[in-house]
């Protein structure tokens, strides 16, 4: 056999190794398994040669294989020529030891994924159907990677939409503040790995942020303070979203999280807030990932926006305007609940002192400044889990639940006495208390009945004092 037909046969096995890499590429839709591939199929055509898949978008682990970033500078002209041009690049070492660099580009439909470098052993001459077959290669792997990302985009587009379609469903279903927080933290964190995602809000015509529920719990943290007022500094001023890939502020020495997004929350044109997520790693989160942060973000603003008015709503209708304590309506609810579902408790009506006089004499203002007055008294001076209200007028009221009649008879002293010296101007209270428990039949209207009439001899036996139900005075 003669050297032409050598070289014919030769030509004829290598596109027919052609025609069965491009199927086997074809047939991966998977990036990191195609690029497996490719690599075992080049040691097999190219056992002597040393070879590397210089990526342009390359986001994926590989493991072992020869992968590295295609990057625009100086000592990579000739390949950046190879991608740019779509066509063949040669370098020539020349060295101790001779030898070529060949760089054909991994050319798809629409892009080029990168570059194929390959750097021969010395002395080697590659005849021209050679250079065809590792060109037409080279196309056929960029072909393969191309179809490969468009498939792999798609799925993700796919799961980005169905995430946003669940989240949009789920945050529109009249959720409680909390749980639209808690919900949207928990998807953020489970659809791009962050470490630490938190929500805030301008109050006071933005002078102040407040952290909101369902933020991790770093952010609550001294050490969080710092990334806060950045970001939101910069997102009040620019109101965009920021994209921090290695955050390096000048008052942190040692940044803990480098990864940052912020997206401002907007509603009917108005900055509300803003989101942060956080990742100790540079450059964690993909350009795709900040898109969809951002769409995330967009479709929760008029879900929070809408829990936070209802909740104000429900706030104002279980709370009095002027003392800021709850309303009767409440009170009342709280008080039959407990009656069935607790052991015991103790009912106290407190009534100011002369208010009428003090309203002629002062004036309605300052007598609003004393129901003020005595309504913080209330407050400090009770559990978080006990319930203050204004009766009326100037009539107050206290629930207990789970407290004895002596405890209770004790809270209602101290706050007879604190009132008593703190107030100004100077205003005393009077007070009657009732008391229940599951021993004896017993009902809502009885144990105001009995209140009441403690505290009408407490006002007429002198003022300033606890009377207890069914009992002589105690003297405050």
């Amino acid at each position: 056999m003669d050297i032409l037909e050598i070289d014919l046969e030769w030509q004829i096995n290598r596109f027919k190794q052609l025609i069965q890499i491009t199927e086997s590429l074809h047939s991966f839709l998977d990036v990191e398994t195609l690029l497996g591939e490719l690599c075992v199929k080049l040691k097999e055509f190219y056992p002597d040669f040393s070879f590397s898949l210089l990526l342009s978008q390359d986001t994926y682990s590989h493991n072992d294989l020869p992968i590295i970033d295609l990057e625009y500078d100086s000592e990579n002209i000739a390949a950046i020529k190879a991608y740019v041009s779509g066509e063949l690049q040669f370098e020539y070492i020349t060295s101790a030891i001779n030898h070529t660099i060949i760089y054909a580009p991994l050319k798809g439909k629409q892009v080029t994924c990168g570059v194929l470098q390959i750097i021969t052993t010395p002395a080697t001459e590659f005849p021209e159907y050679e250079l065809e077959f590792l060109q037409l290669l080279a196309s056929a792997a960029g072909s393969s990677l191309e179809n490969a990302h468009l498939y792999q985009q798609s799925k993700q587009e796919i799961s980005n939409l169905q995430l946003i379609n669940e989240t949009s469903h789920c945050l529109n279903s009249n959720l409680r503040l909390v749980d639209t927080m808690t919900y949207m933290s928990e998807q953020i964190i489970s659809s791009i790995h962050a470490q630490e995602v938190g929500f805030f809000l301008f109050t006071n015509e933005h002078a102040e942020v407040k952290i909101l529920p369902g933020s991790t719990p770093y952010f609550y943290t001294q050490q969080a303070q710092i990334y806060i007022d950045y970001l939101s500094g910069k997102i009040e001023l620019e109101k965009n979203p920021l994209f921090i890939g290695d955050c390096n502020l000048n008052n942190i020495k040692n940044p803990r999280f480098h990864s940052i997004l912020a997206i401002p929350m907007i509603h009917s044109e108005k900055l509300k807030g803003f989101s942060i997520v956080m990742h100790q790693k540079p450059y964690f989160f993909s350009f795709d990932t900040f898109k969809l942060l951002q769409s995330l973000i967009h479709h929760s603003s008029l879900a929070l926006t809408n829990s936070m008015l209802r909740e104000e709503l429900e706030h104002m209708i279980i709370t009095d305007h002027l003392t800021k304590l709850h309303s009767r309506k409440f009170l009342d609810e709280k008080i039959q609940r407990s009656m069935k579902e607790s052991e015991e408790g103790t009912f106290i009506l407190l009534d100011i002192d002369n208010f009428k006089e003090l309203n002629d004499t002062y004036g309605h203002q300052v007598g609003d400044k004393v129901l003020v007055q005595v309504a913080n008294l209330i407050k400090r001076n009770i559990r978080g889990e006990d319930i203050g209200a204004r009766w009326g007028g100037e009539e107050l009221a206290l629930y207990l639940p789970g407290v004895p009649l002596d405890k209770g008879a004790a809270v209602a002293e101290r706050i007879v006495k604190k009132i008593s010296e703190s107030s100004d101007p100077h205003v005393t209270v009077s007070c009657g208390v009732s008391y229940w428990n599951k021993q004896r039949l017993d009902a809502y209207n009885f144990l105001f009945k009995r209140a009441d009439e403690a505290l009408y001899i407490a006002k007429e036996t002198g003022k300033n004092k606890v009377v207890i139900q069914e009992q002589k005075i105690r003297v405050g």
